[in-house]
């Protein structure tokens, strides 16, 4: 890290701030030179390049992201991040998550909305594909799930419950069947990702989910899964969701068709069928998926699935 710091940063490190690893190892640092930066290594993706891009773009357009300073660039050498690919921004000090309040629905959607407007259009960044797989019902599998992110398993050869894998097989069918243009957005717009100064957005992290997904799909994406790693760290209720759609369309300005709203819902629906087929297998007596449950014959009637 310090070599990489030194090529393509200028200056070497001299103190780690701080250190997180779980998809991707995340230090940062002090520089010789007084910057304090973020270093990401994880493993090469193509659509890295494209991620990095839309970060850029977002920074140049204004909107409170950390400013990319370099990468996606190899590690050279021996050592465990060796074939790795590394990106470095700045250090975006301060913020807070949002803590449990009642219009926290109407905030976060009014933040996406706010990131919607600024982000740039699909064809002005490299390929953003293929999407991460909470977001990915695309994938090339005729079997429901793909390949988790943080799992070294086949979900599909981890049956049931039946009513999650078929919830997941007609959420896919529903969303793989819309005609909707895909835009840029952010695919893990969770709490977890995103700091705030009371009820001013401060900042939003990962740009490593930016994803080329429908509007609607990704509004209904965020209002399924806007609290989670905050301080309750819980997936959005029906009426969370509900709340966020009707905080995000009244903040774009705009109505949506009938399609857009059962693709929202539809969106939203998977990712919470995705995280809770990955939480059954890792918990088999878990609640994850009782939660939901109780959930699913609401939110696939609005699908429409």
């Amino acid at each position: 890290m310090s070599t990489w710091c030194s090529k393509w940063l200028g200056s070497p490190p001299v103190r780690t701030l701080f250190e997180r690893t779980h998809l991707s190892t995340v230090v940062g640092l002090r520089l010789a030179d007084g910057r304090e930066v973020v270093v990401k290594a994880r493993p090469f993706e193509h659509r890295l390049a494209g991620c990095l891009e839309v970060q850029r773009r977002m920074h140049q357009a204004g909107f409170p992201c950390p400013e990319p300073l370099a990468g996606p660039e190899p590690v050279d050498g021996q050592g465990p991040l060796r074939g790795q690919v590394v990106t470095a921004e700045a250090l975006v000090p301060d913020g807070t998550v949002l803590p449990p309040r009642s219009d926290a629905p109407e905030l976060f959607a009014a933040a996406l909305a706010r990131l919607m407007t600024a982000a740039p259009s699909v064809a002005d960044v490299p390929s953003l594909a293929p999407a991460p797989p909470w977001n990915g019902w695309d994938h090339d599998d005729p079997r429901p799930w793909p390949w988790p992110d943080d799992m070294d398993v086949d979900l599909n050869d981890r049956p049931g419950p039946g009513w999650l894998d078929e919830t997941a097989r007609r959420v896919r069918t529903r969303l793989r069947r819309t005609a909707l243009p895909e835009v840029v957005g952010h695919g893990d717009f969770e709490s977890q990702n995103i700091r705030w100064n009371g009820d001013k957005l401060h900042v939003v992290h990962d740009w490593d989910s930016a994803v080329a997904r429908p509007e609607a799909a990704l509004a209904g994406l965020a209002a399924a899964v806007f609290p989670a790693g905050g301080p309750e760290d819980r997936p959005a209720t029906v009426a969370e969701t509900e709340r966020f759609l009707a905080g995000y369309v009244r903040a774009r300005g705009r109505h949506w068709t009938r399609e857009e709203s059962e693709v929202a819902w539809a969106a939203g629906l998977w990712v919470l069928a995705f995280n809770a087929k990955k939480a059954s297998v890792a918990q088999p007596n878990g609640s994850a998926a009782a939660r939901l449950a109780k959930e699913v014959p609401e939110r696939l009637r609005r699908a429409d699935a």
